[in-house]
């Protein structure tokens, strides 16, 4: 969470900006994401904008469909608005810090059985969503937030709305290189295997603090799930229900998010959501002219 900028947007719709979610200097986030509240205090929200030289049209077109998607694991879309020029999605806030700042405030890579916890809900996501045909296309460290009830994946279609079928997405801004999977960096159509390249290049930077890491920095006991997700060749790569076995043997597909039992966080993880929750309680609404 950072203040905002002068460049950033002091009203999107009918809500005022509060604060950044993701620090400015990071290039690897797929979207601007603010922390935003109605005029009249009643809602606070995670607000979400195209990059700045996005094409709007293809960004929009995914939030519309994140919007029909009620997936166990993805951050709900409540609500779309704006114009063909600056369209915006909204979602109720709940305390979430992404993955690159929970590591930031753990002070390094999470310990190996936070990241098998973190592994096992990214996986049964990504297998209930394939079995119904639907795509993620974004997975990234940015695009995962943390909560106290597991994490949820936001940014849905960030690499579709990158560009089309047929064009290079590498080098693109907001394009994570290290969890792009080689078929869809030049130009392939976004499928079910390049989710699970996206997983592995997930886990490995909660294990390492790199997308693209050297094997022998993968803790042993995550070595196996985390290579094979990264296989170049799409075919090699496991199923998601395949990476939940090997991450919590004896999980029944399907269990993962049944319950309301909160996750286990490192403990300066979650005193940062904390911190974060009672930073937006007290935030008070800008006057905007």
């Amino acid at each position: 969470m950072e203040g905002l900028r002068q460049d950033d947007p002091p009203r999107i719709g009918e809500f005022l900006t509060l604060a950044r979610l993701d620090p400015a200097a990071r290039r690897d986030v797929p979207e601007r994401r603010y922390l935003a509240r109605s005029a009249d205090g009643s809602r606070t929200v995670l607000i979400s904008l195209p990059l700045q030289g996005a094409d709007p049209g293809r960004w929009a077109a995914e939030a519309q469909w994140a919007a029909k998607l009620a997936q166990p694991g993805l951050w709900p879309v409540a609500q779309v608005g704006g114009s063909a020029a600056f369209p915006w999605l909204a979602s109720p806030y709940r305390p979430a810090l992404p993955l690159p700042e929970a590591i930031d405030a753990h002070g390094g890579p999470l310990p190996e059985e936070a990241v098998r916890t973190l592994g096992a809900a990214l996986a049964e996501s990504l297998a209930s969503a394939h079995v119904l045909g639907v795509v993620h296309g974004g997975l990234c460290p940015a695009s995962v937030l943390l909560t106290a009830y597991g994490p949820l994946v936001s940014c849905f279609g960030a690499v579709r709305a990158a560009a089309p079928d047929g064009m290079p997405r590498t080098g693109l801004p907001g394009i994570d290189a290290g969890c792009l999977a080689p078929e869809s960096g030049t130009g392939g159509p976004v499928q079910a295997p390049s989710d699970v390249y996206a997983l592995g290049a997930v886990l490995a930077y909660a294990a390492t603090g790199h997308t693209v890491p050297e094997r022998a920095e993968i803790p042993a006991g995550l070595r196996a799930p985390i290579t094979a997700c990264l296989s170049r060749d799409p075919a090699a790569r496991p199923e998601p229900a395949q990476v939940l076995a090997q991450l919590a043997p004896g999980a029944a597909w399907g269990t993962q998010h049944a319950g309301a039992e909160p996750v286990s966080l490192p403990g300066r993880v979650v005193a940062a959501l904390s911190l974060q929750a009672a930073a937006v309680l007290a935030a008070e609404l800008p006057e905007v002219r």
